[in-house]
């Protein structure tokens, strides 16, 4: 990894289907689907149009992947 590369962490999600979403440790807050982790991302000075989700040199999925989708 890059070290210029920021470290993209999703954690499981919580019991209303919700996932904490963290940047280089920082809690940016909770994501109901992909749209929220990418504006959350945006907000934090990423480009949404440069980011894979399946990209796991930035990602770490915990708990289902980029797929998952809030019940």
């Amino acid at each position: 990894m890059n070290a210029d590369t920021p470290q993209v962490v999703i954690n499981p999600p919580e019991d209303q289907g919700q996932r904490r979403v963290r940047v280089d440790g920082a809690d940016l807050g909770r994501a109901r689907d992909l749209r929220d982790i990418l504006e959350f991302l945006r907000r934090a000075g990423l480009d949404p149009d440069d980011i894979d989700p399946h990209d796991d040199t930035l990602f770490t999925w915990n708990g289902g992947g980029p797929d998952w989708s809030q019940p």
